[in-house]
């Protein structure tokens, strides 16, 4: 699977792929994470132009600071490169991290997208979620080989049952390098300073980001024991969006992975509206 690379305005280059023909879908990773975020859901997209990027500082992106990892820059970014790509309007799917830069461009670009899936995000984040994520950012893990990681996730990832064979360690390959000195992250470790830096002291409001996604065709897709995403915060957002496609994926809690059968109903369902108003 080829890789391609994009020159971003401040003249970082940034690694995205770009595969099939139809709906582009413009796939935004979580906050450590990369495009093989949305592999195991690729196969189940047939028919959309899927577009993945990794965002500065991750993947096989370049490596450009912790003032630059924040979420409008990955918003700039994401425009950027539609913009390489000839890409008018997009539909947005995005993971956690990706699913605040996609309600961001919600308010500042909204002309631009065609609809926004939220997986396992919304504009309230609870605590207990960040803690848990400050533990880890910007952190090599213990675990010393892919193997020796999986055998460990399930204890460290309380919330997920019924997880298919081999996905943990999928994961963990992945996500992490194996290298003769343990295991090493696969972004920059100053994106824990950037983290830490965008949740000090009080949490902005984001619901005006959700109320502007109005005309947009909106999903949501939570894990039913997520700590991130509260049931209450979830309701809320289909209280003021009624028209909202959502499921709440149980045996999953921050971040399902996508192929669940419920998030392929709540996928497909997305698709066929921002199909009909692309139209």
């Amino acid at each position: 699977m080829g890789v391609d690379f994009f020159q971003a305005g401040d003249g970082a280059r940034l690694a995205y792929r770009d595969e099939g023909e139809g709906l582009p879908v413009l796939c935004l990773a979580g906050l450590t994470r990369n495009m093989g975020d949305f592999d195991h859901v690729a196969p189940h997209l047939p028919d959309v132009r899927l577009i993945r990027m990794d965002y500065r500082g991750r993947g096989q992106s370049e490596w450009t600071g912790a003032a630059t990892y924040t979420v409008p820059q990955e918003g700039r970014d994401a425009l950027e490169l539609l913009d390489h790509l000839g890409i008018g309007r997009a539909a947005v799917l995005g993971t956690s991290r990706g699913g605040l830069i996609g309600l961001l461009l919600a308010a500042v670009a909204h002309e631009r997208l065609l609809g926004l899936c939220l997986n396992d995000v919304g504009p309230v984040i609870e605590r207990a979620g960040l803690e848990r994520i400050f533990d880890y950012v910007g952190r090599n893990p213990a675990a010393r080989t892919h193997a020796a990681l999986a055998a460990r996730l399930p204890g460290a990832m309380p919330g997920f049952a019924d997880v298919p064979e081999g996905r943990w360690l999928a994961d963990a390959q992945r996500h992490y390098d194996e290298t003769p000195e343990g295991l090493r992250i696969r972004y920059d470790p100053a994106l824990r300073e950037a983290f830490l830096a965008a949740f000090e002291g009080e949490a902005p409001d984001l619901w005006p980001l959700w109320e502007a996604t109005a005309g947009l065709p909106v999903a949501l897709i939570r894990g039913a024991n997520s700590d991130l995403l509260s049931a209450g915060v979830a309701a809320e957002m289909q209280r003021r969006r009624p028209d909202m496609i959502r499921a709440d994926v149980p045996g999953r809690a921050h971040v399902p992975w996508l192929d669940e059968p419920e998030s392929i109903a709540v996928l497909e369902a997305w698709l066929a509206a921002c199909r009909s108003g692309a139209g």
